[in-house]
């Protein structure tokens, strides 16, 4: 008659006889192992690549602005293999839009940037900086967007979300690059360092305690294109910096909810006050 061995007893077996085995760390889920990166290394690397490339554009007159702004956010992968441009002495990868011109005024543009990295706290994010351009590719605004942090429940409503306003009927183009101040930034994120696999970030339980900053970096995922419903709304919940220290939960529920014999609003004998 076989034996049969305990499923815990037969799992350690099996550790054991592939201990010797170089590959045996496969056998742990990837939000398990310890970091094999760091954020300085990886953010070292991609600069020296950007450095390294030859950029294309310097003028705003020299980009092709043949791609329409999405209707909705799209997806654009900016990084080695990406054209680079060198504005005022920075060189960034880039993204140019026409903007639509009949689309009614003002207008809402949606920006997601991704965590560029396997671990949490080995990540890195794109920041962007847009530029309005007129018919004549002159520029009518410039601006650094600010990211602030939401988790959802999908891949879709998770990130470092941004908008900007476009309220100028002389807006006809759009560029996105990352200014040296966004380069060298940081964003704000509400969570621990706890490591998690970035394919699969929304499905993970993640230790909610703790915050720090994610830094920018010269390369990742953005998300950019016509504000929709999804983004508006976690854009609407997303946290941008550290909330300020309150006075309690009883002081803050005595606020919003006065209560009958609070604040002088009851008479002296405890019954509300006649009209």
């Amino acid at each position: 008659m076989p034996i049969r061995l305990p499923a815990t007893a037969a799992a350690l077996a099996l550790v054991v006889l592939l201990g010797g085995c170089h590959n045996a760390k496969v056998l742990l889920p990837p939000n398990l192992r310890p970091p094999s990166e760091n954020t300085g290394d990886a953010l070292k690397l991609a600069q020296l690549q950007l450095m390294q490339a030859s950029p294309c554009c310097s003028n705003f007159a020299d980009f092709s602005y043949r791609s329409m702004l999405p209707w909705q956010p799209q997806k654009f992968v900016l990084g080695s293999g990406s054209m680079v441009a060198n504005l005022n002495g920075t060189q960034s990868y880039f993204l140019a839009f026409r903007l639509p011109t009949e689309a009614k005024l003002p207008y809402r543009i949606a920006m997601k940037s991704e965590l560029n990295g396997r671990w949490l706290h080995a990540s890195y994010l794109f920041a962007p900086t847009v530029v309005l351009l007129d018919a004549g590719f002159q520029p009518i605004r410039s601006e650094d967007i600010g990211l602030c942090e939401h988790m959802g429940w999908s891949d879709e409503t998770t990130g470092a979300f941004g908008s900007l306003r476009i309220d100028s009927a002389q807006a006809r183009y759009l560029l996105v690059y990352s200014s040296a101040e966004q380069q060298s930034g940081k964003t704000y994120w509400e969570q621990s360092p706890a490591s998690f696999s970035s394919s699969s970030a929304a499905s993970l339980q993640m230790n909610s305690a703790g915050s720090f900053s994610i830094p920018h970096g010269p390369d990742g995922t953005l998300w950019v294109g016509m504000m929709n419903k999804t983004y508006e709304k976690a854009l609407d919940n997303a946290i941008c910096k550290k909330a300020a220290k309150g006075d309690g939960v009883l002081n803050t529920l005595r606020t919003a909810l006065p209560l009958p014999w609070s604040n002088g609003s009851a008479g002296k004998n405890g019954h509300s006050p006649s009209p």
